[in-house]
């Protein structure tokens, strides 16, 4: 029959173009094409292999057949064309569908299809073209831009939402959240929270482990604590919430005490809850501790690890050096390892000079990311096997794979500020070079020698130093200081791990200006105060 035609052309999109042109001449196709849900499935096929003569074909019977406001046939329409190259005839199609008097739930179905493909920017583009907008349109282009990791943008369309006068609902400010937990932004966030204080929005478990989650990505975990002891506590989310931010604080026995208080409350832990526990552990090397909840989950809760679960466990051996044990857990796991748990035993071949076993990783890495050919790389490179780590080097140029820059920014005054390594864009540069070269002056004096041998490349002593003292987030630190007074406390975010040079660096800043630092990289909070790093130097 057609219909398993047309699912086989879906399944195998590299020969669809072959079979759409008897496809759609076929006698029986306008009968079966009744059903809207084959003409989709058509459609994608012809998206999936960029296939624009076909797509044509069917955007004609689309009308005909009076298919003209199904949301998701005109979303998947409209992305065959910009697939195909063809955007004047996208835009086209959105104007001839405006035409036809679209509704707002039509326009809200095809936001939201739109935003759930990525296409953030024809979602945008329908959302101006439509008159009439509602407070579910708001959320959606909200929501979507969050879940698309553009959260500046999802800020923006809230201050957009609130000046037209749309009352936000809960929704509304579960997004915005997350967009501010994401970016780290805590005037951004204080400011959120207050509104929805001011707007008497009444506090629900998502509400609740939303406002946890975003105080706690914001450096604010004793404000996160506050929200949760004052939270309900009925639904397991909340606690989730409160574990998961105590562990990326570097919390752990605070995480357990959690966790204990859960089992005197009568509340059932889930798969999250131990991600939470396990991550705490690890990051703190509580590798027995670890151990334990991990057999507990099976044993005394009946949960069965998932993938994420072994993808913890590998991180939790690897960090502490245990290699073979991590190891161990890949090939004692029930499924197929993932490229993320293969990830983490790289990441730790590279800190404990394992090169053997790190291109055992990287073998079985079906999907290799810019970050992973980095890690062997600098593996090599840290052995000093120049050869070795220029071959990797020379891959990644011939595959057009090139390595994620490191990027901090920082919120001042409710604007976010971004560098990245030798960044001179900044309006303040000047400025900020002057207080960062007088800063580097400074701990040379207090006897701060610069880390050159984790400038894994081949080059002078000289040109090592120069490329440490301009990390990212030596930048932004620079920044904060220029702009702000003293003994206040400076935030960073950062979407790399920081690496040693900048951590003992910082601790040294810490201590000589009596400051608080708060630096969140891509993997946990480091607090510098005094002198030192509430991650104890184990991250």
């Amino acid at each position: 029959m057609l219909r398993n035609g047309v699912k086989k052309l879906t399944l195998q999109t590299s020969s669809a173009a072959i079979g759409f042109t008897s496809l759609l001449s076929a006698p029986d196709f306008l009968h079966y094409s009744r059903d809207h849900c084959t003409v989709y499935k058509v459609l994608e096929a012809c998206r999936l292999s960029s296939d624009y003569k076909a797509a044509s074909a069917i955007h004609t019977r689309i009308f005909k057949l009076g298919y003209g406001t199904y949301p998701s046939l005109v979303a998947s329409l409209v992305l065959t064309y910009l697939q195909c190259d063809r955007l004047l005839l996208a835009r086209k199609l959105l104007d001839q569908v405006f035409r036809l008097d679209f509704n707002v739930l039509i326009v809200n179905l095809v936001i939201e299809h739109l935003m759930g493909l990525g296409e953030y920017g024809f979602a945008k583009k329908c959302f101006h073209k439509t008159p009439v907008r509602d407070v579910i349109t708001w959320n959606l282009m909200i929501g979507g831009y969050v879940r698309n990791s553009r959260f500046e943008e999802a800020l923006s369309f809230f201050r957009e939402m609130l000046d037209s006068n749309v009352e936000p609902d809960k929704f509304t400010f579960a997004s915005v959240m997350t967009g501010c937990a994401r970016l780290g932004a805590i005037n951004h966030a204080l400011w959120v929270h207050r509104l929805m204080t001011e707007k008497e929005i009444e506090l629900n478990p998502i509400l609740s482990s939303a406002l946890i989650d975003m105080y706690s990505k914001c450096g604010r975990i004793q404000t996160a604590k506050e929200v949760f002891n004052g939270a309900d506590h009925s639904d397991v989310s909340v606690w989730n919430a409160m574990i998961n931010g105590l562990a990326a604080h570097g919390l752990p026995f605070d995480a357990i005490a959690v966790f204990s208080k859960m089992e005197v409350e009568n509340i059932f832990p889930d798969s999250i809850t131990f991600i939470g526990i396990l991550t705490a552990c690890g990051h703190s090397g509580l590798v027995d501790v670890g151990r334990k909840y991990f057999n507990l989950m099976s044993s005394h809760y009946s949960i069965e690890p998932q993938m994420e679960h072994y993808g913890v466990m590998v991180d939790l051996f690897g960090r502490a050096g245990l290699l073979e044990e991590a190891y161990a857990v890949i090939e004692a796991m029930p499924v197929e390892p993932d490229v993320v748990i293969w990830r983490a035993l790289l990441s730790a071949c590279r800190i404990y000079q394992k090169p053997k076993l790190g291109e055992v990783a990287i073998a079985n890495m079906s999907r290799l990311k810019s970050g992973d050919y980095v890690l062997l790389s600098n593996m090599y490179c840290s052995m000093k096997r120049w050869e070795s780590a220029e071959g990797v080097r020379e891959l990644m140029k011939k595959k057009g794979i090139r390595k994620i820059r490191g990027r901090s920014w920082i919120e001042l005054g409710g604007v976010i500020h971004r560098f990245k390594a030798g960044d001179r864009s900044h309006s303040e540069t000047e400025g900020l070079y002057k207080v960062l070269d007088g800063l580097i002056q400074q701990t040379k004096l207090e006897g701060f020698l610069p880390q050159t041998d984790l400038v894994l490349m081949d080059i002078s002593e000289e040109e090592k130093e120069g490329n440490l003292n301009h990390h990212s987030e030596k930048l932004a630190l620079a920044y904060g200081i220029l702009k702000t007074s003293p003994g206040r406390e400076i935030m960073i975010s950062k979407n790399l791990r920081i690496c040693h040079d900048c951590h003992n660096w910082i601790k040294l800043v810490s201590k000589l200006l009596i400051r608080v630092i708060i630096v969140r990289d891509r993997i946990r909070f480091h607090r510098f105060e005094g002198g030192s790093c509430s991650c104890e130097d184990y991250w």
